[in-house]
């Protein structure tokens, strides 16, 4: 778990394996569905398959990424004003 423990963290990184289990089901399923025609029309499917998935997969971890670039931020802004106190 990135983000702690924190409800809403929690959730997106649920979040996150539900996309995960999207990608995957979506892989089998359309490779499955599609292997019958032939090998690269259901690799090409299997392909398409996994495109919804991943796009929540690469929103959630741009949440994510966002979230603990927040937290940084205010780790260094804290830093930054002890600095300047000292200065003072």
């Amino acid at each position: 778990m990135r983000l702690g423990a924190k409800p809403l963290g929690f959730v997106v990184n649920f979040l996150l394996g539900v996309a995960w289990a999207f990608v995957l089901i979506g892989a089998l399923t359309s490779f499955l569905t599609f292997s019958s025609n032939s090998f690269l029309f259901a690799l090409f499917a299997a392909l398409l398959g996994t495109l919804p998935g991943l796009l929540g997969v690469i929103f959630l971890e741009n949440i994510i990424t966002n979230k603990e670039k927040l937290e940084e931020l205010k780790k260094q802004t804290k830093l930054l004003q002890q600095i300047l106190d000292q200065n003072k």
